[in-house]
């Protein structure tokens, strides 16, 4: 509970303090001074001084990531076939089921406790990172500082950017642990530092909640915010299924629930 408390706490400090806030930008000049400035905003809402240096000191601007944060516009606005072959792929669903079968006591044990089926938290394992293969590679404080100071989403990205430093702050992962999609996705089913945050679990039991390395943390906690958002334990996930609407608690794209969906089911197949 301790966390979660903080995280308003820290949330509704930054935003109390609009007029302190530091300005956004859309290039790399102002970005020293905006995160010298954010680093004090940080420690007024709660995150130790030390922690913020260390995660903040000596970050660059990224070109790269607002390269991609540009370049994405329609990337989800193609018909559903065309989206679906690209990610329901023979060599996944290959994979997906020796999943199955290799994590079949876990998953059950998961689905015990959340209610959410293993056929679908292992599509959602395959379509985010190719079961943990393929995670990013980008350092996330500086994705998230450099997304937090564009203009374009500043506010969500500020507050993501909290998130982390809490992350480390509690313990979890270290600034150089951080590393993920240029978004600032973190771990084997791509997780926002605010979800990490809420719904990630110590699954394996060893203090830490780790979505990076911790296959039982990773599922249990993707099961975790599934339940949270409605799950419910036997419910069909199809399209028009009782589970079907949470799945946009996972991703906004109707592709992207339907193509959940339909990996699921094929996995059983």
């Amino acid at each position: 509970m301790f966390h979660r408390t903080f995280l308003a706490a820290a949330l509704l400090a930054l935003a109390a303090a609009p007029a302190t806030a530091a300005s956004c930008g859309n290039d790399a000049a102002g970005f020293p001074a905006w995160l010298d400035a954010f680093q004090g905003e940080a420690v007024a809402a709660g995150i130790a001084p030390g922690v913020a240096a260390s995660a903040l000191g000596g970050l660059s601007y990224s070109k790269e990531v607002i390269r991609l944060d540009r370049g994405q516009k329609g990337t989800f606005k193609v018909d559903f076939a065309t989206f679906a072959a690209k990610r329901v792929t023979k060599g996944r669903l290959v994979a997906g089921k020796k999943m199955l079968r290799t994590h079949a006591d876990l998953l059950a044990g998961i689905e015990r406790r959340y209610g959410v089926q293993p056929e679908v938290l292992v599509a959602i394992w395959g379509m985010e990172t190719d079961y943990g293969a393929v995670r990013g590679k980008m350092p996330v404080i500086r994705s998230l500082a450099t997304l937090a100071y564009d203009c374009r989403r500043s506010d969500f990205f500020r507050n993501e950017l909290l998130s982390a430093l809490t992350i480390i702050q509690r313990g979890d992962k270290s600034p150089a642990d951080l590393v993920g999609a240029w978004a600032g996705e973190i771990g084997q089913t791509q997780f926002l530092a605010s979800n990490y945050l809420k719904y990630s679990v110590d699954y394996d039991g060893n203090g830490r909640r780790d979505l990076i390395r911790s296959v039982p943390d990773v599922l249990a906690s993707t099961a975790n915010l599934l339940k949270s958002h409605g799950w419910s334990a036997g419910a069909d996930y199809a399209p028009g299924g009782g589970n079907f609407p949470v799945l946009a608690a996972w991703n906004k794209s109707d592709n992207y629930q339907r193509a959940i969906a339909l990996m699921a089911g094929k996995l059983l197949e």
